[in-house]
């Protein structure tokens, strides 16, 4: 429930700058600004991920890395978006629908088979994906699936209130002021 609480509230503080990152997307490539993808929710079921639109509207629907030039398909403002970690912040309503919470593993894609069944055999797949976690401050994308699926395990092993306070405000140190690890 705090979880809720807390992300009420960082909605209705956010707003302004919901509002500007929606102008600068609308006035870059129109409608729709928030892009939706089907994600890993807890115990392998499924919800609709909601995120701040960086890339075309005509960019096939696979994980950045997937994609043949990548860079033809990122918006102007995308960027910038990304490497503030901004296009998170619809993440918000996730967490207030109940299908994400502030600290967790990062949501797969419903398609990242690989990654899903080192968390199964981990037993890290039970927990709710996070806005951040554990994994996510300690390399983001540049780390490899195993070592990702490692920080998770440990994440599930020390997790506590104190720690997730931790990760928490750790985040923005490493994602939002540094920018380290965000590989696209």
């Amino acid at each position: 429930m705090l979880d809720k609480i807390v992300a009420f509230l960082m909605l209705i503080g956010l707003s302004p700058v919901f509002l500007l990152v929606m102008l600068f997307i609308l006035l870059d490539d129109g409608f729709p600004v928030f892009f939706t993808q089907k994600r890993v929710g807890v115990n392998y079921s499924f919800f609709k991920l909601y995120k701040f639109r960086t890339m075309k509207k005509n960019t096939p629907n696979v994980a950045t890395h997937l994609l043949e030039n990548p860079a033809q398909y990122v918006l102007k403002v995308g960027s910038l978006l990304r490497k503030l970690s901004l296009d998170e912040l619809p993440n918000l309503i996730n967490i207030l629908k109940g299908d994400m919470v502030f600290v967790g593993p990062r949501p797969a894609l419903y398609n990242q088979d690989d990654l899903m069944k080192l968390r199964v055999d981990a037993g890290v797949s039970h927990l709710k994906p996070g806005l951040t976690g554990w994994a996510q401050i300690n390399g983001r994308d540049e780390i490899s699936l195993e070592e990702k699926v490692a920080l998770e395990k440990e994440y599930l092993q020390r997790k506590s209130f104190l720690f997730d306070v931790k990760i928490f405000f750790m985040t923005f140190t490493s994602a939002f002021l540094k920018k380290e690890g965000v590989s696209h």
